[in-house]
């Protein structure tokens, strides 16, 4: 067993002197495995620096391709797709707000007139900039009004917003598509999923009304009562709670 020893310690049988030789050797290698380990570190770095260095640069260069990509790339093409993409959107608004040969309109909207990008060329050309994914929605809502509710379901479904009215409004417009294409519980879904989206006054209980009546078409009672109630008791200023009591007598009645 090896005992404390203070320094300048002589050891003064042969058992004791052993004991010293013993340790100082196991220092020795453990110093010397340190030293191999870290010679083989430095032999390793001054072999492989070319790849060290090239790793580092390949990050910056990452780094900086990526900044510089936004600002030279990026913000230029999507600048330049928002006013490709105004005609479309013109066709669009004049079709929406009254206009003649309405059909028309959407279609020019769509596909283009007068040399001019239409929204399907905007949402190819341009994919991955915000006109793209604006070009979605408008995409989806022409569908609607031409009665093409598997493209409407497509293009607005591939369309996202964290805008208050635009993201709602565009899942309840796939729930109208699925109501028209008799498919009511994915209709159903959608309507929830667009009542449940930024709540507020307006959106919320339409769609939860929306979703109250296919639900009360698909014999889910509960489910429909649930949603008319809700608009009774946090929406009673909207629209929708006008005549809520008739729904929700309904409901009850077919509980």
């Amino acid at each position: 067993m090896a005992t404390y020893k203070k320094r300048g310690y002589k050891p003064k049988t042969k058992a004791e002197q052993e004991e010293v030789l013993e340790e100082n050797s196991t220092t020795a290698e453990v110093f010397n495995t340190l030293d191999e380990s870290a010679s083989k570190t430095e032999e390793w770095a001054v072999k492989n620096q070319n790849v060290i260095i090239g790793a580092i640069a390949v990050v910056a260069v990452v780094v900086l391709g990526y900044l510089g990509y936004n600002k030279f790339v990026a913000e230029p093409k999507a600048s330049e797709a928002m006013n490709e993409m105004f005609k479309a959107q013109q066709y669009f608004e004049q079709a929406l707000n009254g206009a003649t040969a309405k059909d028309s309109l959407y279609t020019l909207s769509l596909n283009g007139g007068e040399g001019k990008y239409g929204m399907l060329d905007i949402i190819e050309e341009y994919s991955g900039t915000p006109a793209a994914n604006l070009a979605n929605y408008y995409a989806g809502m022409a569908y609607y009004n031409l009665n093409d509710y598997q493209n409407t379901v497509k293009y607005l479904g591939d369309f996202s917003s964290k805008d208050e009215i635009l993201g709602p409004i565009s899942k309840g417009r796939i729930g109208d598509a699925f109501v028209q294409l008799n498919q009511p519980e994915d209709a159903l879904s959608y309507y929830e999923k667009a009542a449940s989206m930024n709540e507020n006054d307006y959106t919320t209980p339409m769609y939860l009304f929306k979703a109250g009546n296919v639900a009360l078409n698909l014999g889910k009672t509960k489910t429909a009562l649930d949603h008319f109630n809700t608009i009774k008791e946090t929406y009673p200023s909207s629209s929708e709670a006008s005549n809520i009591d008739v729904f929700i007598g309904k409901a009850q009645a077919s509980l």
